[in-house]
């Protein structure tokens, strides 16, 4: 029986703005998918959502998540998927949301939230996704420099290593519980990682209209095999028959939509060659 659609979270609003707040507030304005709610801290959770931590250290929540990815892909594709597709894709979803969660104020405003496993709060029902804000590092310009709960970064380059080791300590505790499911070693689960980190940086910059700027940010934030992401943004360019050149890249790691819809591979999908990607690229913009 399909789950009912999990409600938002109760207590949603905080009564008092922070710099934080204010800032995943503007994400959300920003970014319309997924659904990103700012809730306060210890605000009661209705039933269907759950954490990262949660996620790894209770089975049974852990089951009725996949459980409910299983059934959204039945119902949306007509097919019944693979537990490792299944799993793939339930991973993708949440690393995807907690990378934008990161990356997002981040290209936004310079600021890295410093968010716990159990701040990122996952609905059962796709795109929805809840955050409770707290510390955050900032560069020493920053008006909230200096306030409580603010760590500075000295420079861009160290804010950006913060925003990796941030984006790392989010991230491990749904390797741990879905990574087992997808039948695949460390090295893939990272390139997952290090790939949804690109594509947080790329969105947020498309839904500005800067997708160049989104482009070269990605390109300074991972130049390269940086421990533990196994590879950089490593953006290049496609021409298209009238002589407009677009940014494209390849996934380091594979989220396993292909097993679903095998006509339909993602745009950044190794399977994916470059006559097809400029295709959809070029119907995009006509």
């Amino acid at each position: 029986m399909p789950l009912a659609p999990a409600p938002a979270p109760a207590g949603a609003a905080l009564r008092r703005s922070t710099p934080l707040y204010d800032t995943l507030r503007r994400l959300a304005a920003v970014c319309t998918t997924p659904r990103i709610d700012v809730v306060a801290p210890r605000s009661p959770v209705g039933q269907g959502w759950t954490s990262g931590a949660e996620l790894a250290r209770e089975p049974e929540l852990l089951a009725a998540f996949l459980a409910a990815e299983s059934e959204r892909i039945e119902e949306l594709h007509g097919r019944t998927a693979r537990a490792d597709v299944v799993a793939s894709r339930a991973l993708h979803s949440c690393l995807w949301a907690a990378c934008l969660l990161l990356a997002g104020p981040w290209y936004l405003e310079r600021r890295v939230p410093l968010l716990r496993p159990e701040d990122v709060r996952f609905g059962r029902t796709p795109g929805a996704l809840a955050v409770v804000p707290g510390r955050f590092v900032a560069l020493p310009d920053d008006p909230a420099a200096g306030l409580p709960g603010v760590e500075t970064a000295a420079n861009e380059n160290a804010l950006r290593h913060r925003l990796r080791e941030s984006v790392a300590d989010q991230v491990r505790p749904l390797l741990a519980a879905m990574g087992p499911g997808l039948r695949r070693g460390p090295r893939a689960l990272w390139g997952m990682v290090g790939d949804d980190l690109v594509s947080a940086v790329w969105y947020t910059g498309r839904m500005l209209g800067e997708e160049e700027r989104a482009v070269y940010e990605a390109g300074e934030l991972l130049p390269g095999p940086v421990g533990p992401f196994l590879g950089g943004a490593d953006f290049r360019r496609l021409t298209g028959r009238d002589g407009r050149t677009y940014p494209t890249r390849t996934r380091m790691g594979c989220c396993l939509y292909y097993a679903i819809r095998p006509d339909e591979a993602c745009g950044t999908c190794p399977r994916t060659g470059d006559a097809e990607r400029l295709r959809r690229l070029e119907g995009a913009v006509s």
